[in-house]
């Protein structure tokens, strides 16, 4: 038999993923729930496609951060060395 889903877990896993751009697959892994369940939520309109965008965007967005950071970091150490 399933598992129930409590709704404060739902939307603690809707927020997540809205507001932290947690992926479904790493959400699926942290609350220990199939991304079937997530997707399924997808589908009765408990998130929209346009969250998962701003998710995805979000991440690639902090990861660019890290990039041009580190890039910085490398340009300012050259020249210190120089």
């Amino acid at each position: 038999m399933a598992k129930r889903i409590s709704p404060e877990v739902r939307d603690k896993v809707v927020e997540k993923i809205k507001n932290d751009g947690l992926s479904v697959y790493q959400a699926a892994k942290e609350f220990e729930i199939s991304t079937h369940t997530i997707y399924g939520w997808l589908g009765k309109g408990k998130i929209g496609a346009d969250t998962l965008t701003v998710g995805k965007l979000r991440r690639e967005n902090q990861q660019l951060k890290m990039i041009i950071a580190e890039v910085m970091l490398d340009s300012s150490r050259g020249k210190k060395n120089r």
